[in-house]
C-alpha cells in the first residue's frame, strides 16, 4: 500500500471512494507546484486539510441532501463530500478563477459532471436569496468568513448550516439554534476541530 492509500485508511475513507480521491489529490499536487492552491506543507497536512472535515461531516448528512460549500478553494470540504457520498447533490462556490479552473479540471478528469461549480461569493448568492426553501438543504463553509458572519449567510442559503471551527467557541446567532456540536481531531496531524450545526428557527 503506498503512502496515499495508507493515509486514506487512517482517515477512514471508504475503499470505494479512494481511487477518485487519490486522483484528486494527485491533480492538486500537480497544480500546487505551479499555483498556490493550499497552505499544506506536508502530505499529512494535505490529506487532513482536504479530507478530515468531510469524513467527520458525511455521517450527519441525510441521503440525497443538496449541499452547498461556500469558499471551497481546492475542494474542501465540498468536493471531498461529493466523492465520499455520491448520493449528495453538491454545489461548490468559489470566487477565484484559478481555483474554479482546478475544480473543473478535477471533475472533468473524474467524470463527475453532476457537481456544480459557481464562480461567485457566497454573500452575493445569499443576498439574492429570499430566505425561503432555496436551492440547498445544507450549507457548509470553512474559514471563508468569521464564524459570526458565516452562520447568517449560511442560513440564508439553507435551513441547516455547518460551522467548522478550530479553537473558537461557536457564536450565538439570533434566529438560529445549535442542533449538533461535535469535537474531533484530524487524524494525521492531531489538529483539534469542531463542527457545529445551526438550524434556522421559524
Amino acid at each position: 500500500m503506498d503512502g496515499s492509500l495508507a493515509r486514506l485508511e487512517s482517515l477512514h475513507v471508504a475503499e470505494g471512494a479512494r481511487p477518485a480521491i487519490v486522483r484528486w489529490l494527485e491533480l492538486l499536487r500537480e497544480w500546487n507546484a505551479r499555483i498556490d492552491l493550499t497552505a499544506a506543507r506536508t502530505e499529512d497536512e494535505l490529506c487532513d486539510l482536504m479530507l478530515a472535515d468531510a469524513v467527520a461531516l458525511e455521517k450527519h448528512l441525510p441521503r440525497g441532501a443538496r449541499v452547498v460549500d461556500v469558499g471551497t478553494g481546492a475542494g474542501a470540504p465540498g468536493l471531498a463530500l461529493a466523492l465520499l457520498r455520491p448520493d449528495l447533490v453538491v454545489t461548490l462556490v468559489e470566487p477565484l478563477a484559478k481555483r474554479v479552473a482546478f475544480l473543473r479540471t478535477v471533475m472533468g478528469t473524474l467524470g463527475r459532471t453532476d457537481i456544480a461549480v459557481l464562480r461567485e461569493k457566497g454573500e452575493a448568492i445569499a443576498a439574492k436569496s429570499d430566505g425561503g426553501s432555496g436551492s440547498w438543504d445544507v450549507a457548509i463553509s470553512r474559514a471563508t468568513l468569521p464564524p459570526a458572519a458565516w452562520v447568517p449567510v449560511g442560513l440564508k442559503l439553507a435551513p441547516a448550516t455547518w460551522l467548522l471551527l478550530a479553537r473558537e467557541e461557536p457564536p450565538r446567532i439570533a434566529g438560529a439554534r445549535i442542533d449538533a456540536d461535535e469535537s474531533y481531531t484530524w487524524p494525521l496531524t492531531g489538529a483539534a476541530r469542531r463542527a457545529v450545526l445551526y438550524l434556522r428557527e421559524a
